[in-house]
């Protein structure tokens, strides 16, 4: 579903990624873990497309097709989904008049109100979200936790192909966390295609769900990978060392 190739990529002059590959197949999920500052945010503002963030080589391909060139809104329409570190407020912007705007972008014929109205608020049922933030501002006054189960209602109503979840357990206390990650997963075994990448500090979120692969991510490249159990390692000796750790190196 996703192909990175030799990707390297610049933020005012200074290199993030560097020759950074990575695939991913269809209804596989991947993590992504690393210390700070080494670029894992940056992968997923450049695999959305965000302008800031210039690709100097490489090449980003969706399903066959080049993306590296294409604006957010193509890509987003195209399937790819990126639930933010750090959700902003949209003043004068309500989540009903957002989803159903966005649906209707992505759908061949007018989706019916009655349709939507009634899935919305099963999602947010599902989600144990208030009953009125359907015609609330879009996170306007919101917590973390309120804005990151925000973000994954979007998911669902929005169906992706290839989701990014950018920290997604930041600012959602245990019980929100198990909320949420249950909402994908169910999600996920009704979309059995459907890709994700997850970008995290912590193995607790890799818990609740499971990824086929783990990377560990240090100066801009991938330095090692493995399964789960490599996520539990760095939890427990943290990321010392990685600096003579060859490039690729696959864990057993």
């Amino acid at each position: 579903m996703l192909t990175i190739k030799d990707l390297s990529v610049e933020v005012e002059d200074k290199k993030i990624l560097r020759n950074f590959s990575l695939d991913i197949n269809d209804g596989e999920i991947h993590a992504i873990m690393g210390p700070n500052g080494t670029g894992k945010s940056t992968l997923s503002k450049v695999i959305m497309g965000n302008n800031l963030y210039k690709v100097v080589n490489g090449s980003i391909y969706f399903n066959g097709v080049d993306i590296t060139k294409l604006e957010v809104d193509e890509r987003a329409r195209m399937g790819i989904f990126l639930c933010m570190q750090s959700p902003i407020s949209v003043e004068g912007v309500s989540n009903r008049e957002f989803l159903y705007t966005a649906l209707n972008e992505i759908k061949d014929e007018k989706v019916s109100l009655y349709k939507f109205a009634s899935s919305v608020n099963g999602y947010v049922d599902e989600l144990k979200m208030d009953k009125d933030v359907i015609h609330q501002t879009i996170n306007k006054g919101a917590s973390g936790g309120e804005r990151k189960k925000n973000e994954i209602l979007q998911m669902l109503v929005l169906e992706p192909k290839f989701i990014i979840l950018d920290e997604l357990d930041s600012g959602l206390d245990v019980d929100s966390l198990k909320v949420v990650c249950d909402s994908i997963n169910k999600y996920l075994n009704t979309h059995k295609d459907t890709s994700v990448l997850m970008i995290t500090h912590y193995s607790r979120i890799l818990e609740f769900i499971k990824p086929d692969y783990v990377h560990i991510l240090n100066e801009g490249s991938v330095v090692k990978t493995g399964d789960f159990s490599l996520a539990l390692e760095i939890e427990k000796t943290g990321y010392t060392g990685l600096n003579n750790v060859s490039e690729n190196e696959v864990y057993e």
